[in-house]
């Protein structure tokens, strides 16, 4: 017990006090040996007046510099930790029918304790890393709650039809560390101290945590509300700019990903791109997930393909999205279904396969693009400077088509094709049926591609 209630005192008795330090003491991944010699420092019966006692005074009987409220507040802090912590040892020890879903639900009392310490025991904005640190391990240990039961022996469970959820059964601790992380979303969002005091200013760390719950939930549209909470309360919340760069990556980050979900690409790009460039240079992995979903973002607003550059620290990247961009940009149709189909399961998984199947029309239109500079120039009027040639045989177009997707293609096909792209403003002109030509605009035939 004395080397953790010594990191305790350690933390808070310094003149600025410590709540990161103190924060170390309270995480179950805790050096074990060191976890289990606090656990065997005391029994259920004596743990609480030792923690009081521990807390109030040092070893050499040196009053500890707080308030009474406060020592108690910690004190229940550090007894709750002792509980889950006698849990974490039994599965250590393999001894015993402790489980993690056990050292979920005392873990729970952790962070109960911890949030009355901020609301009746006079806890100050030094404090909230304490509150961060066991909130994270609250999700941490939810997950590993549910893992254990999914991979337990369920054959002898009766199966219960429609009447019974399984999916949700599935997620049974991280549905519950959800409804607790709201809580401590509400503590911190409703607090009405001072800024300099205020437990707003780990509202970001904990609407993260929530942001990857609900995502891993599959419930993303549940962020929304925890957007338009921050929304109403702006007017009193520090700006995003004074938080810590991780933390705004990350809700940049996951606020990028709703919108795009929700078909917003030009928002999405925004929030995206932010987080791209603000996340260290050293993240790599952080990067590959900010791309994953920006690249989608930018084939669809700019039409504008990843460069080998970009993607070269990225060897995931290269083998999803560098096949798409190559076929892309030769217009090879068949070469992009292909590449698509191979990692479908990949993009379904990410939520990009729909988006990056939009590419086909990119493609199509590059297709379309090389038949029309392959027509060449024709003469221009009265001898002038040839120009280049805008009425393009169907035939043309639909032998291309054909051509690259590896199967015959009527030209009603192709002509509805055509309109489609003149619709989606991806080429410009009309066609003129009768004629079975396609009559392109002299000025930009095909926007955003300088032809």
């Amino acid at each position: 017990m004395d080397a953790i209630i010594q990191e305790f005192w350690k933390g808070r008795e310094r003149k600025k006090p410590d709540g990161q330090c103190i924060a170390t003491t309270l995480s179950t991944t805790v050096d074990p040996e060191r976890l289990r010699r606090f656990v065997n420092s005391a029994n259920a019966q004596s743990i609480k007046p030792q923690i009081q006692d521990r807390i109030r005074y040092d070893l050499s009987g040196r009053r500890c510099n707080c308030s009474k409220d406060e020592a108690d507040g910690w004190g229940n802090i550090y007894e709750a930790f002792w509980k889950a912590a006698s849990e974490i040892v039994v599965i250590q020890d393999g001894r015993g029918k402790s489980s993690w879903s056990t050292v979920y639900e005392a873990w729970k009392d952790v962070v109960l304790n911890v949030s009355r310490g901020f609301t009746n025991y006079n806890f100050e904005r030094w404090a909230l890393p304490v509150l961060e640190a066991t909130a994270r391990d609250l999700r941490i240990l939810a997950l590993k709650a549910d893992d254990e039961r999914n991979n337990t022996n369920t054959e002898d469970t009766p199966s219960f039809g429609d009447d019974f959820d399984l999916e949700g059964e599935k997620h049974q601790k991280l549905e519950d560390c959800a409804r607790q992380l709201n809580r401590l979303f509400t503590l911190c969002l409703n607090d009405r101290a001072e800024l300099e005091r205020s437990r707003k200013w780990s509202i970001y760390y904990i609407i993260n945590l929530l942001f990857k719950t609900y995502f891993r939930l599959n419930k993303a549209s549940l962020s929304r509300n925890l957007i338009k909470a921050l929304l109403a309360y702006r007017g009193d919340m520090p700006e995003l700019t004074q938080f810590k760069v991780s933390e705004v990556v990350t809700f940049q980050y996951f606020q990028g990903v709703l919108e795009f979900l929700e078909e917003n690409y030009v928002k999405a790009e925004d929030h995206l791109t932010e987080a791209f460039f603000m996340c260290h240079r050293d993240c790599i992995g952080n990067k590959e997930r900010i791309l994953t979903y920006l690249i989608p973002c930018h084939l669809l607003t700019s039409h504008s393909l990843p460069s080998d550059k970009l993607l070269a620290p990225f060897p995931k990247l290269q083998s999803l999205f560098g096949p798409l961009s190559t076929a892309i940009k030769h217009g090879n149709l068949k070469a992009f279904d292909e590449a698509l189909q191979e990692c479908e399961d990949e993009f379904v998984q990410r939520r990009i396969y729909l988006t990056l199947e939009r590419g086909r029309d990119i493609a199509l239109r590059n297709l379309l693009r090389r038949v029309f500079l392959a027509g060449g120039l024709e003469e221009g009027k009265n001898g002038g400077e040839p120009i280049r040639r805008t009425r393009v045989p169907v035939s043309e177009f639909q032998a291309a088509v054909s051509l690259v997707s590896g199967e015959a293609v009527d030209a009603d096909e192709v002509e509805c094709l055509l309109a489609n792209m003149i619709y989606k403003n991806l080429m410009k002109g009309y066609i003129a049926h009768d004629r079975g030509i396609v009559v392109l605009s002299k000025a930009g035939a095909f926007p955003g591609t300088k032809v």
